[in-house]
């Protein structure tokens, strides 16, 4: 059965991957590939591209087609033959089909091909869900199915529905919800009466729903299954007119059937009262509605659950719910002939559970669809409700008119401040200050005495060095991405400012008269006495003194004002009703496609976790808030969950620790219980047939050195390489999905040049910036709390002198990364560049060079994480933990040095840290040793079997420096103490002696100290944080010399 299930899996992975529907293509590509998903795609997408004229692609429009919204589309076959240049956008679009992660085009039931960007309601509603760095199958090595502790599970993507994941995580990790869904039960005769077929759906969707959160708590397994419940849930949305919209609509749904089940148990004893409801109890609030409208003044009260907020106009989440209580403006003192529209909204009762529903979705009327709004909103982690509450409302409405008065006066010195910055009476306008400085320059100038002037000139800035011409080399010759070729002039005319100068022709000056020579170098006063200069000279000077100081007047008021507003609400009497948050349910894509997850705040290990599909891992408010805030990229937080703080029932004990599911398990009804047990037994039957198939395969090559760093460096979190990706680059790939914001970044700066001159002119501009850009950071004089070598695996190569064919592989490789599908133009780039590195032959890079300088990169920040993660644990005073990866850290560094001063860490740091490490560690044993306990002897005892013996054995085989050396005879002079001590136990004195030859002669055995756990760093700005923030704690410490 467990065969039958992954083999449909497959199937299913496949199909969502190229979107084919044909059930025997799919199979048959399978079978062909033996299994392998990556394979059989390869072999679906290579016939779609060799047989062209079966299936039609409609093409991109052009830069000069307008939008598809406007044209019609082109649906003639593309001819892919070589000399065809005008298809370059068509082409791209077909390309499209060879990557799992992007789908431009959709196939029917038959597997014919539609139009993937016609703009018609009924297939923007259709559209895929999947995203870039979606998982899209399971590890299959055992080992990984497991559950590990009781850390959260995750749930599996069964297609699209990783808004499910992200919804359900959410309300799982509500105590209180959890405990209301588990326990739910309608009594026998409610079950019998249920005749409607709505009814009787809710009640299967408990059931299921029952099912899975006890799976959640006491399953075995790292992720679980949620089909059952989904594709009730999909019911709802199966007729033609309930499409799906958006994620919110799920959410409505989900939640309007847990309120009707619910119901239904309500009304046993109170028919039809849903203020009894748990769910209206938990979710549901009410407000109070007061305005004018047409001259007549009106209240109403409303209940409300997911409250929508409008994002566009607003910068954080304060602001956005101030626009939704004030709209309109309210002139109570107005006569009834000057009467104002105006309402304002007042929270009457606030729901335990708080979700803000953000609106980042508009219809564009010119396109005919919808867009999402990417700009960035920031919300805090404590927000106080007291000032959107009816019973607040008397003191907030002055704070309000005090406000309203207060940003009054800031127009007004705002408007005084402007013609101070804008000054003049022409069209073109310039600070005042300035202006007069000018005069006063050119008042201070003198002519020259005779002759041609003598007088300095204003000195340019000095240029930077010339970078190398690395886009003349024979590696981009072949892909022709030379910019003399590629680019247009006014491209050139539009490069940075910063960008490493390429050579120019130098002219030389041309004198078209003798004249010219007589005009001075600069205008300077030519008849003016001692006197009036001196007059002019201190007006001058007098007037930009007093002028700086009205402008800096202005801006003291107008910041003091402003603080006043920001601090205007900071009453403790305003904050009385904290609501903290709880869970952050992030999009990431456009209108029409992304994809979903969560992070959820974890209240008894006091850290935020992202939930993504399968994968649970734990996070930080960095991270939230870099997904989450929106502005920098594609992702953006659409609902925002926030639980009352001052409510314990309603959040996680802070207590509850490994136990807590343990504890809710053991009080499930019997049947959720053996249905846990029947799950974790197929879970070991599964398990065993694994390695039973495992057994009879043959035998594989043991890992390398180069697989065992590629797992190191394995991010957790969703961008990770899919398991069945070949390993031939796997680590250069790895390294450009690092970039992967960087090279974002230099893809938005090509707009452009994308616009005006196509794909291959914003990818040649692309390229040349990055490297400039990352030339001048391989340039910077390092400090000691930072190392641009940890930012980008480039900075790294240019320090070492790299070979120029690998350096430009490798910022060639990171254009083409198959993470970078955010929009029309990154997929654009990305595939050309994919199609110039599959031009690059052996000739052109030695292909085992270019491994190694990557696994010398890959070791690199090994050793760096190692070395950050002893330093940080020394400082915690574990020095168990920490002495294990300095050793390590130290052993890996001396193989990097050894090609190159620039290639490892600071190996004097490593060094010093050690031999700190190893004395405080040697200090601990000799303590526990002597202490006389058993039990502390024999911790003695094993820290210096375990750690400090095998450290000393291999500092004494390597190159030892003397400080290390004498380090060693103080840890050794130190047991040697207490030979022959009267007043110490014979056992310890047997002990001792069985002990002091392993410390004495480090040559007697071969002695292996284990490898520390894998640390998995999650970016490279998480890294160079953690760099500066461990370096300056260690150099603001005093440096204590081991002698």
């Amino acid at each position: 059965m467990p065969a039958v299930l992954d083999c449909q899996m497959l199937l299913n992975q496949l199909r969502e991957i190229t979107g084919i529907q044909d059930p025997s293509c799919l199979h048959n590509a399978l079978k062909a590939a033996n299994g392998d998903l990556t394979e059989a795609v390869t072999i679906l997408t290579e016939e779609q591209v060799k047989e062209p004229v079966q299936d039609a692609v409609a093409a991109e429009p052009s830069n000069g087609e307008g939008s598809a919204a406007g044209k019609g589309l082109r649906t003639d076959v593309i001819d892919l033959a070589p000399d065809n240049k005008d298809d370059l956008q068509a082409v791209i679009a077909l390309s499209l089909m060879e990557s799992p992660k992007v789908q431009t085009v959709e196939r029917d039931a038959n597997g014919s091909v539609n139009m993937a960007h016609e703009t018609n309601a009924a297939e923007n509603k259709n559209r895929s869900k999947r995203k870039r760095c979606e998982v899209w199958g399971e590890n299959p090595n055992q080992n990984n199915w497991r559950r590990v502790d009781d850390w959260p599970v995750g749930l599996k993507n069964i297609g699209n529905t990783c808004w499910f994941s992200a919804v359900i995580q959410s309300l799982f990790q509500l105590p209180e919800f959890r405990r209301l869904v588990l326990g739910y039960t309608l009594p026998q005769s409610v079950l019998e009466n249920c005749r409607s077929r709505n009814e009787k759906r809710n009640i299967a969707f408990m059931q299921e729903l029952q099912c899975l959160f006890a799976l959640m708590l006491g399953t075995h397994r790292r992720f679980v299954d949620p089909t059952a419940a989904l594709e009730l849930l999909r019911e709802a949305f199966r007729t033609a007119e309930e499409q799906q919209q958006d994620v919110s609509e799920f959410t409505h749904k989900l939640l309007d059937w847990l309120e009707d089940a619910f119901q239904l148990a309500v009304n046993v004893n109170s028919p039809g009262d849903k203020s009894e409801n748990p769910m209206v109890q938990l979710f549901y609030g009410t407000f109070l509605t007061e305005g004018i409208h047409e001259g007549k003044t009106f209240s109403k009260i409303e209940a409300f659950g997911q409250y929508p907020l409008q994002v566009n106009g607003y910068r954080d989440l304060t602001e956005c719910l101030e626009g939704a209580m004030v709209e309109g403006e309210i002139d109570e003192k107005a006569t009834t002939q000057s009467v104002k529209y105006g309402q304002e909204r007042w929270f009457t009762k606030l729901p335990p559970v708080l979700t803000f529903e953000l609106s980042r979705f508009e219809f564009n009327q010119s396109l005919g669809q919808p867009e999402k709004i990417h700009t960035k909103l920031e919300f805090p982690q404590i927000i106080y409700m007291d000032r959107y509450l009816y019973s607040s409302k008397e003191a907030i409405q002055k704070k309000r008119e005090e406000i309203r008065l207060l940003k009054e006066q800031i127009a007004v010195l705002q408007e005084k401040l402007e013609r101070y910055m804008q000054y003049g009476s022409g069209p073109t306008r310039f600070p005042l200050p300035d202006m007069l400085q000018y005069v006063l320059e050119f008042v201070t100038a003198k002519l020259p005495a005779d002759g041609p002037s003598t007088q300095e000139s204003p000195v340019a800035p000095s240029e930077p060095q010339a970078e190398p011409r690395v886009l003349d080399g024979p590696l981009l010759q072949n892909s022709a991405l030379k910019m003399e070729d590629a680019e247009k002039p006014e491209d050139a005319a539009s490069a940075p400012a910063d960008t490493p100068p390429q050579p120019e022709p130098v002219s030389k000056p041309v004198h078209s008269s003798a004249s010219l020579t007589k005009v001075p170098e600069r205008p300077a006063p030519h008849v003016a006495t001692e006197e009036e200069m001196s007059l002019v000279r201190t007006c001058l000077q007098r007037w930009r003194s007093e002028i700086e100081q009205d402008i800096q007047d202005l801006k003291d008021s107008i910041a003091r004002i402003s603080q006043s507003i920001e601090k205007m609400y900071c009453d403790p009497l305003l904050r009385q009703v904290p609501y903290r948050l709880h869970a952050v349910l992030v999009h990431e894509g456009q209108a029409n496609a992304g994809h979903y997850w969560a992070y959820i705040y974890d209240q008894p290990r006091k850290s935020w976790l992202k939930y993504n599909d399968i994968s649970v891992t734990e996070s930080s408010w960095e991270e939230l808030e870099r997904d989450s805030f929106g502005g920098l990229k594609n992702a953006s937080a659409y609902c925002l969950m926030y639980i009352k703080d001052k409510m314990p029932r309603y959040v996680a004990d802070d207590d509850a620790g490994a136990g807590q599911f343990q504890k809710e398990v053991e009080d499930l009804p019997p049947e959720l219980k053996h249905y846990i047990q029947e799950d974790n037994w197929r879970l070991e039957q599964e398990v065993e047939e694994w390695e039973g198939e495992q057994s009879c395969k043959i035998p594989q090559i043991e890992p390398s050195s180069a697989s065992e760093s590629q797992d190191f460096f394995s991010e957790s979190g969703p961008d990770q390489p899919s398991a069945c990706e070949p390993d031939l680059h796997s680590l250069s790939s790895q390294h450009a999905m690092m970039a992967k914001e960087q090279t974002a970044q230099a893809i938005a700066n090509t707009a452009d040049a994308y616009e005006k001159n196509g794909v291959e002119v914003a990818l040649c501009k692309a390229f040349r910036e990055e490297y400039s850009r990352l030339y001048l950071l391989a340039k910077e004089t390092p400090t000691p709390q930072s190392d641009p070598r940890l930012q980008h695996v480039l900075v790294y190569f240019l320090q070492n002198n790299a070979p120029k064919q690998v350096v430009e592989r490798t910022l060639l490789e990171q254009f083409a990364d198959k993470n970078l599908s955010y929009d029309e133009r990154s997929i654009s780039i990305m595939k050309v560049a994919q199609a110039k590195l599959k031009e690059i032959g052996p000739d052109d890079v030695d292909m085992e060079e270019y491994k190694k300088w990557h696994e010398d990169y890959s070791l690199f920040r090994k050793v760096s994480v190692y070395l950050l993660t002893g330093l940080e644990l020394y400082q915690n005073r574990k020095y168990q933990e920490a002495l294990t990866y300095l050793v390590y850290a130290y052993q890996s560094n001396t193989t990097l040095l050894r090609k190159g001063p620039n290639r490892g860490a600071d190996e004097s740091l490593i060094a010093l840290y050690r031999r700190k490490c190893l004395l405080k560690l040697n200090d601990v044993a000799a303590a526990l040793f002597i202490s006389s306990d058993e039990a502390h002897v024999a911790d003695g005892v094993s820290i210096l079997n375990e750690l400090i013996i095998p450290c000393m054995h291999l500092i004494i085989n390597n190159d030892i420096s003397q400080d290390d050396l004498d380090a060693i005879e103080i840890m050794r002079n130190r047991w040697c103490s207490y030979l022959g001590q009267e007043d110490m136990d014979a056992t310890l004195q047997m002990k001792l002696g069985e002990l002091l030859p392993r410390l004495l002669d480090c040559s007697a055995e071969v002695i292996v100290l284990k490898e520390p756990p894998k640390i998995r760093p999650n970016s490279p700005y998480d890294l160079c944080s953690r760099f500066a923030a461990v370096m300056e704690s260690i150099h603001e410490a005093s440096t204590v010399t081991v002698k």
